[in-house]
């Protein structure tokens, strides 16, 4: 979904610049009073072009709005363009970040044509060396954004912060008649190194609305502090993720903790999910939990929302649990056809319930909703279509039945001739 999008829901957004990260005519807005931008990360070896080209383009069709690739050795970088050109090739526009720690300086350098094809610059301060090493490699690499008319992403994370602005501030602090705590100061340390870097990168000759900010932690309740006073004492728009969020569940759990307390409060321009991956896993999954965040919050639209009830002891059949995990599937698997085909379609509510206490009457308030039967009930399943109840359906087909019906209404109702 295109991020000049309009949001819905009515959470006061802060206001920030507007950052422009672009390729080929796709632009996408950070900040701003733009909707919140969904991001993500490859886990291929960047060296290896067509399988990073691959994974791109799958998370692009899975709704990531910006993409961010490891850029790490003079292999990565050299197949940085080819990246691009096969990116192009497929049809897929999706603006790229390139990761730089360490020897970002020299990669952009030395390739000019992977700083030109990248749209968007990831610059860890932390890990660009001490005293005047550190400031000449982060200026080189805020020359090579100016030269190439780049935005850069300052993005400082505790595991790998500033370590002489850490001591300075711990010894400052220990002086002080009532210290603040470790952490306290760790999270003072990461917000002034994220501000005095943007501020530097302003006086070298960078825009400042070509700078997003992030401030990485794994802690939720260290993430919520750090943001809300970084958001309170700069107007760059922000980047939003617990880092290292975790595997499976928990991590899903720790980043919609975290994440939705901010965007509550209108702190948040731009977010990635960082979830581990299981075993064989699908990368993809980040983007839906972050799509899934911003529209539960009413924050954004993305696929139609499928609701469900839980099931109970009404509910022995699974027949209500197989059909909606169906048309939801079937509903997620259809937005990269029907986004073009049918405008507003992301927007559709469909409930799928499983018993007579909640069903007709969930059914109702939605778009289109089935009420199956439970345990016990007449073996039919009336489905209601904008709140009146149309049909019957009967027998072994029903999900077929009522895929077809949701196929229909969405032809009926959201069709461009209409």
């Amino acid at each position: 979904m295109s991020s000049s999008a309009s949001p819905i829901g009515s959470s006061a957004r802060r206001m920030t610049r507007q950052v422009q990260v672009s390729w080929a005519g796709q632009v996408v807005r950070v900040g701003g009073g733009a909707p919140v931008v969904v991001q993500s990360m490859t886990n291929t070896d960047t060296a290896d072009a067509i399988a990073t080209a691959i994974q791109v383009r799958e998370l692009a069709q899975a709704g990531s709005e910006i993409v961010r690739i490891t850029v790490n050795t003079p292999e990565a970088a050299r197949e940085v363009p080819a990246i691009r050109e096969q990116l192009d090739r497929m049809g897929v526009n999706v603006p790229l970040c390139g990761d730089f720690h360490f020897n970002g300086h020299k990669l952009l350098t030395q390739f000019p044509e992977c700083a030109q094809a990248l749209s968007k610059y990831r610059i860890n301060p932390g890990n660009m060396g001490g005293g005047k090493k550190r400031d000449d490699n982060f200026a080189q690499m805020i020359e090579v954004a100016c030269r190439h008319q780049k935005p850069v992403r300052i993005g400082v994370n505790w595991g790998s912060l500033d370590q002489e602005l850490l001591a300075t501030m711990m010894d400052a602090n220990s002086k002080l008649s009532q210290p603040l705590t470790a952490q306290a100061v760790m999270r003072e340390a990461l917000v002034i190194s994220a501000i005095s870097n943007a501020e530097r990168a302003q006086t070298l000759g960078l825009s400042g609305d070509a700078i997003v900010l992030s401030c990485k932690v794994s802690h939720v309740q260290d993430l919520i502090a750090v943001y809300r006073d970084l958001s309170a004492r700069c107007d760059y728009p922000l980047h939003l993720g617990l880092t290292e969020a975790g595997m499976g569940t928990k991590g899903v759990v720790a980043s919609t903790a975290a994440l939705a307390v901010l965007l509550q409060e209108g702190i948040g321009d731009t977010i990635r999910i960082s979830l581990t991956p299981e075993p064989g896993g699908d990368r993809c999954r980040e983007v839906v939990v972050a799509q899934e965040i911003l529209q539960t919050m009413g924050l954004r639209a993305f696929t139609p929302m499928v609701i469900a009830c839980p099931g109970c002891g009404r509910t022995s059949s699974t027949v209500f649990q197989v059909l909606a995990d169906r048309i939801q599937t079937y509903l997620r698997n259809q937005m990269p056809v029907w986004r073009d085909q049918y405008p507003g379609v992301e927007s559709m509510n469909v409930a799928v319930m499983g018993c007579v206490v909640n069903g007709p009457g969930e059914s109702r308030h939605a778009d289109i909703g089935i009420s199956l039967p439970g345990t016990g009930e007449v073996p039919t399943a009336p489905v209601f279509v904008d709140g009146e109840r149309t049909i019957t359906l009967k027998g072994e087909n029903i999900a077929e039945d009522f895929q077809q019906i949701v196929q229909t209404y969405v032809e009926r109702r959201y069709g461009k001739t209409q």
